[in-house]
């Protein structure tokens, strides 16, 4: 994996269709959340597919707002999203997440990878690969208590 993305991985007892509705739905980002720093969708909530465009209300220490583009989209296995600031996109933003999902024994290995390859700011984020990393696993365990309640 290049210097440019982080992934991590977890099998989860879960169908990938379950985790799959949890992931397009943009009211649900906030509990996904490991970082937590989503807050709430803004605008009205749409169920999200290739090209959907959805805005998020977010807070690491003072709120600001971020949209994002759906540019990846298989139903139940994929889904992958570039998020920019709502203004100043040719300053910064372009990161993707994505999130496949893999039908194994025992339920669906879930992948979370955060691409900053086109990211315009990248040595302003690439300081927190450490902490996303982390954040990335606790989101991993988040879909895992919701989806098994």
């Amino acid at each position: 994996m290049s210097n440019d993305a982080v992934s991590v991985e977890r099998v989860i007892p879960a169908s990938p269709e379950a985790i799959f509705e949890l992931l397009v739905d943009p009211r649900r980002h906030r509990d996904l959340d490991g970082s937590g720093s989503v807050r709430d969708p803004k605008g009205d909530y749409e169920r999200l597919a290739l090209g959907s465009k959805f805005g998020m209300s977010m807070k690491i220490g003072i709120p600001y707002s971020m949209e994002s583009t759906v540019i990846e989209f298989e139903e139940g296995r994929r889904i992958a999203w570039q998020t920019w600031p709502p203004i100043g996109k040719f300053l910064a933003g372009g990161r993707i997440w994505c999130y496949e999902l893999e039908p194994v024994d025992g339920g669906t290995r879930v992948r979370e990878t955060w691409d900053i390859s086109r990211e315009r700011q990248k040595w302003m984020v690439t300081r927190g690969r450490d902490s996303t990393r982390t954040s990335m696993e606790q989101t991993l365990e988040n879909i895992e208590n919701l989806c098994c309640e």
